[in-house]
């Protein structure tokens, strides 16, 4: 980077004694940020997931720093060195092996650490698996109105698996979760059993590298996929799609909340119930009272 290329970076303050949280590229080391580098270049020193991995990103840019390594096994006693550094007024970065510190990476303890101490932390945003999996989710997102729940990483151990999948399969959100070359065909074969044939799913491998693969299927056609997949090396995001309401299935209070309050201005809460009861098929003292619930909002908020 040339000098006086990016003025516009020099800009914003880089205050002392605080932690940066730097995310790092997920495969592609051309999704840095220039924001990024500018940090890492900027900082006392860098705390790393795995130092050894951390250098070949360093040594690609320039970037030359003290490092030191931060894990899950070390998470609180690092913190407390880079809390040292940080009340000698010092600036720190920390980055992980890929992507975000913190999302399915060490980071959060650290951070709670030198909150707790009174430091400030500043995020870095860049590359992310879970908004690049959304970003070409299409109907898969559409489902669930743009909403999801992240799960991180997908449990080994049966009762935290079972629980998963019951989570996944009620869920009117889209869910999100990572799954290990190691274990996906097993995982993928029990969303295909658990699952109802028609629920949308995106699988992304390798996201941002050569050998990048998206593909959108439903729950039925999971197996097929599986037997003609032409590799299943490499890290996966999927995101299953939210369940849809069935059709003798009550309405959510907060659904029912949207209508009163449209239906408010017009009608008093014995004609709003009225409506949502023969509209939505349900009791009219649920209706009652979910019209009660908007006009007593509306008093207090007046």
């Amino acid at each position: 980077m040339e000098a006086g290329a990016f003025e516009f970076l020099k800009q914003q303050d880089l205050p002392t004694g605080s932690l940066y949280m730097v995310a790092t590229p997920i495969g592609n080391l051309g999704d840095i940020t220039l924001r990024a580098l500018h940090i890492l270049n900027s900082v006392d020193g860098i705390a790393c997931e795995d130092t050894r991995h951390s250098a070949a990103l360093l040594q690609q840019f320039g970037i030359h720093k003290k490092c030191v390594a931060l894990h899950e096994h070390n998470e609180i006693v690092g913190a407390q060195n880079i809390i040292q550094h940080l009340a000698n007024n010092e600036r720190w970065a920390y980055i992980s092996d890929a992507g975000t510190p913190g999302v399915s990476d060490p980071g959060a303890r650290l951070v709670s650490e030198v909150e707790k101490a009174g430091y400030r932390i500043i995020p870095i945003p860049g590359a992310s698996a879970v908004a690049a999996a959304i970003s070409a989710s299409g109907a898969v997102m559409l489902s669930s109105d743009g909403q999801f729940q992240f799960l991180g990483f997908w449990p080994n151990k049966l009762k935290e698996r079972d629980a998963l999948l019951r989570n996944i399969s009620e869920s009117k959100k889209t869910s999100i979760f990572f799954e290990s070359p190691h274990h996906i065909h097993e995982t993928l074969a029990l969303l295909a059993n658990y699952l109802e044939p028609e629920r949308k799913i995106l699988l992304g491998r390798e996201l941002t590298k050569k050998f990048e693969q998206i593909v959108s299927i439903q729950a039925n056609q999971i197996m097929q996929w599986l037997e003609n997949a032409e590799s299943l090396k490499g890290e996966f995001v999927i995101l299953v799609a939210g369940r849809q309401a069935r059709a003798d299935e009550a309405p959510e209070h907060a659904e029912l909340l949207k209508w009163a309050n449209a239906l408010s201005p017009y009608l008093g809460s014995k004609e709003i119930a009225a409506v949502l009861s023969q509209t939505l098929g349900m009791s009219k003292k649920e209706a009652y009272q979910a019209a009660l619930d908007i006009k007593n909002s509306g008093d207090t908020n007046n």
